[in-house]
């Protein structure tokens, strides 16, 4: 099998390259034509998206998994035309490509495609109503691949973190090396999921017995606020020796940490869907989080 892997270079990316490699050959590509240890690969210009279609009919491969994304979102309410170009037309051309080849593409959005006012975690089919410009871009994307009527998988996840990249973990380590207490939001609840969760995931629907299709929610399992993440982050690290003298962390409202782009605030995703399909439950998000610490406390030694 060959697979053409999209934004190669991310942090879900990074994971997809590890967990997709035992199902075939990957052709990797990013915006730059580079990979993070400096190894070269193809251009996925997604600047300009028709260009992305010459990509897929010269490469030919057997499946298109497109982990790129513009995710700045307090950036994107000041860019949306980047935001919608990346986010909704690419996807969408990547999409009519594939179906006219027969080709499967899979896909990430966003839990940010819903408002956050429910109680009880999102299910597939529950309404959607983004609160700004990243959201309704994700959204339109996931209109435009499914407006392609090929063979398609949405994956849709939230709170994403990993060992590398820019993401929540890496900023809270960073602060709590810097400062004595951390002022964290403790009113927005979701799930962090792991990169590499999303990844092994991923990969293993891509070569299930029974080939998926449609929109499914990947992420963790449970739910937490950006302070309880914080507090386990801090904690996970003071345990393992990678902190000296771990900070306080205090829970703030998101009235006090005020930002250019409203967040949800309740966004976890029901994934019982997924798992139903794949015969197998997804891991908590503690769990996750446990491995991504032994990661970073092994990458120390």
């Amino acid at each position: 099998m060959s697979i053409l892997l999209l934004g190669a270079n991310g942090q879900v990316g990074h994971e997809l390259r590890r967990s997709l490699a035992p199902l075939g050959r990957i052709v990797a590509a990013t915006r730059t034509g580079e990979l993070p240890d400096g190894a070269r690969c193809e251009v996925a210009n997604f600047d300009d998206p028709n260009s992305l279609a010459e990509l897929v009919e010269r490469l030919a491969p057997d499946v298109v998994v497109n982990a790129a994304a513009y995710t700045a979102v307090d950036r994107a309410e000041d860019d949306q035309e980047a935001a919608f170009r990346a986010n909704a037309e690419a996807p969408g051309v990547l999409a009519e490509i594939c179906a006219q080849r027969e080709v499967p593409f899979v896909h990430f959005s966003t839990d940010y495609v819903f408002d956050g006012t429910g109680t009880s975690p999102y299910r597939e089919d529950d309404p959607t109503a983004p609160l700004g410009v990243y959201g309704a871009s994700k959204l339109a994307g996931e209109e435009a691949v499914r407006a392609a009527r090929g063979r398609h998988l949405i994956f849709r996840t939230a709170w994403v973190y990993s060992v590398r990249g820019q993401n929540f973990l890496r900023t809270m380590l960073r602060l709590a090396a810097e400062r004595e207490e951390l002022r964290v939001v403790g009113d927005q609840i979701g799930t962090p999921t792991p990169a590499y969760l999303i990844a092994d995931v991923t990969a293993a629907a891509i070569s299930h017995s029974q080939p998926l299709s449609g929109t499914f929610h990947l992420t963790a399992t449970g739910e937490t606020s950006w302070h309880g993440f914080a507090e386990a982050i801090i904690d996970g690290a003071a345990e393992r020796g990678l902190l000296q003298r771990p900070p306080r962390v205090v829970a703030i409202g998101t009235e006090d940490y005020p930002t250019r782009a409203k967040r949800p605030g309740y966004s976890c995703l029901d994934t019982g869907k997924l798992s139903g399909a794949l015969s197998a439950p997804l891991l908590d998000w503690p769990a996750g989080l446990k491995k991504v610490m032994d990661d970073l406390k092994a990458e120390s030694r």
